[in-house]
């Protein structure tokens, strides 16, 4: 029976040391699975179900509120005073993103377009969109500037025109004409016999080329063959490359287009995407690491250089003609109105500009621009995009509708867009890469540890029973000697039972 345990601990010895040997394969094995079932799920294809739809139909709710700087002294600024302007709003829109046209190429790319539309959300709006604020009038004010070359009697008689059609330097306007449009005798006159002057050839709104509008064609690359290069921007509109600025480097189109990366990122990864509405690529950096609700993340914000000037950021001189350093010209894919972009409230931009205008406060935590990504994945979990649009006025002469304004970057709006995964696709994120993972990595230590110990206690009990046969056999022969020693001699000799030692 004592032989049988012994054959029995042999076998727990046997079986605790496989166990260790493929809980240490596991170690091994184990990440490269996973690394594996990432590289399928994140390559577009549409049969891999939640992460195609994903990102054809962008489930996770966005939002975009606006923020109006409403300005306090109007006529006061005509006079050559410093604007005043208060923050307004914000006024929020739920909008909807929907790939259409989707084409898959033999080359591992695919072709899309992209639409978007704007609902306004009253219940998380600080106001309505018939709330009525005061701007700068950008057909006459940016107008002004952008005809500053033209002789003075050309410029008086435009001058003329903007008061036959009765339009002022200042706006008075509810929040939904200034967003979606207004109609302006102006902007029909420019239209009908100036076609192509303005970007909308309807009502004139600060946002009317966004709504039910598609963000050009894009073409990417799906990650079949490279999954390095999943999500990457081949061609936009069927460019390669830009023609709105002064070097090739700054007419790159870099990264994706701004929705997902590639995954496996490390903390020396940055974002780069490619946006049309800026007309030039960007690119954040990593601040930090991070969890969401237990997802592990990576924030990534903007560089101060981002918007930098070609003074500050050498760069950035293909980006150029510059002002200060924080707003970006883009004046040359905006029919040459100038307009500038910037972080909210002047955010990391030179701080002159915030002497020029009262009423701005910049914080990182309000202004600041940040994108939490899922490193493993690519996938981002917390996207917060916030820019400012800002109008370069000046007096100009021959126009009087420019009364005796100061040169100024004014700010006229910011907006932020954003949105974040939760509901069933976190839950879903949640089980895949995070339960799925740890389970996994859970398993592999314990079958080490569950192997290690059946090691020990196995070798330990059969050590035991090899012990109880020793003294068996001794204390058998110790018998036999005691019982020979008592037929030759009368005396009684005493053998101590043998003991095993450590």
């Amino acid at each position: 029976m004592a032989i049988n345990k012994s054959k029995v601990a042999v076998g727990f010895i046997v079986v605790g040391v496989l166990t260790v040997f493929f809980g240490t394969l596991l170690t091994f094995v184990g990440p490269l699975i996973i690394d594996d079932q990432v590289v399928k799920n994140t390559v577009i294809d549409p049969k891999n179900e939640m992460s195609y739809t994903m990102w054809r139909d962008v489930p996770v709710p966005f939002f975009m509120s606006v923020y109006f700087f409403h300005v306090l002294n109007p006529k006061e600024i005509l006079a050559g005073e410093k604007p005043m302007v208060e923050q307004r709003g914000p006024y929020v829109y739920r909008k909807r993103i929907q790939k259409d046209n989707i084409t898959f190429h033999p080359n591992s790319t695919v072709s899309y377009k992209e639409y978007r539309s704007y609902y306004f959300e009253p219940s998380m709006s600080v106001g309505n969109e018939s709330d009525v604020l005061t701007i700068p009038n950008m057909l006459v004010l940016g107008a002004a500037v952008m005809l500053e070359s033209l002789s003075v009697p050309v410029r008086m008689i435009i001058s003329m025109a903007f008061k036959t059609f009765d339009e002022g330097p200042f706006l008075t306007k509810t929040v939904g004409e200034l967003m979606w449009g207004y109609d302006s005798k102006l902007v029909n006159f420019l239209n009908k016999y100036l076609p192509g002057m303005l970007p909308s050839s309807g009502k004139f709104g600060l946002f009317s080329e966004f709504n039910n509008s598609d963000t050009g064609l894009f073409t990417i690359h799906t990650g079949k063959d490279d999954i390095r290069n999943v999500h990457k921007v081949v061609s936009w509109n069927g460019l390669t490359e830009l023609s709105y600025w002064r070097t090739p480097q700054c007419n790159m189109i870099n990264g994706t287009a701004g929705q997902m990366w590639p995954p496996f990122m490390t903390e020396e990864s940055t974002l780069p995407f490619y946006s049309p509405d800026a007309c030039r690529s960007l690119e954040l950096v990593y601040q930090r690491s991070g969890k969401m609700k237990g997802i592990p993340l990576y924030r990534f914000v903007a560089p101060k250089t981002l918007f930098a000037n070609g003074t500050d950021y050498s760069p950035n001189e293909g980006f150029c003609p510059c002002r200060q350093s924080g707003l970006l010209n883009v004046s040359s894919c905006r029919q040459n109105s100038p307009v500038f972009i910037s972080h909210p409230h002047f955010f990391n931009a030179d701080p002159v500009l915030l002497d020029y205008v009262h009423g701005l406060s910049p914080n990182e935590e309000d202004h600041g621009l940040f994108i939490d990504i899922h490193p493993l994945t690519g996938v981002p979990l917390n996207v917060s995009i916030r820019l400012q649009l800002n109008l370069y006025m000046k007096r100009v002469r021959g126009i009087t509708e420019t009364g005796k304004i100061s040169e100024v970057v004014m700010p006229m709006l910011w907006f932020e867009e954003r949105g974040y995964i939760d509901g069933p696709i976190l839950n879903t994120f949640h089980t895949n890469l995070v339960v799925l993972p740890a389970v996994m990595e859970y398993m592999q230590y314990g079958m080490i540890a569950l192997g290690l110990a059946t090691i020990i206690i196995a070798a330990f009990v059969r050590y035991r029973f090899k012990c109880i046969i020793y003294q068996y056999s001794r204390n058998q022969t110790i018998s036999y000697n005691l019982l020979f020693q008592r037929k030759e001699s009368s005396s009684f000799i005493f053998h101590p039972i043998v003991t095993c030692k450590n």
